[in-house]
């Protein structure tokens, strides 16, 4: 499900980048900051990524992935 956040003002990413806190998960669409909720198929295809990622990353000897990560699609 997508909220978005009471702000009618549009933002560039740069901005978006300022304000992100460190807790939650957000998106930028269009300019407008939607707060993204996992639930469902979403979550379940998320947990099974991560995990099939780091079965991985720890084969490949390769150093510690973060579960989350800032994306910028164009």
């Amino acid at each position: 499900m997508l909220q978005a956040l009471p702000e009618t003002k549009t933002i560039t990413f740069d901005e978006f980048l300022e304000w992100k806190p460190e807790v939650g998960n957000y998106e930028l669409h269009e300019g407008v900051i939607v707060e993204m909720q996992p639930l469902g198929d979403h979550e379940e295809i998320n947990g099974f990524a991560a995990g099939e990622i780091t079965v991985e990353y720890k084969r490949l000897k390769l150093p510690y992935i973060p579960h989350s990560a800032l994306q910028k699609v164009a």
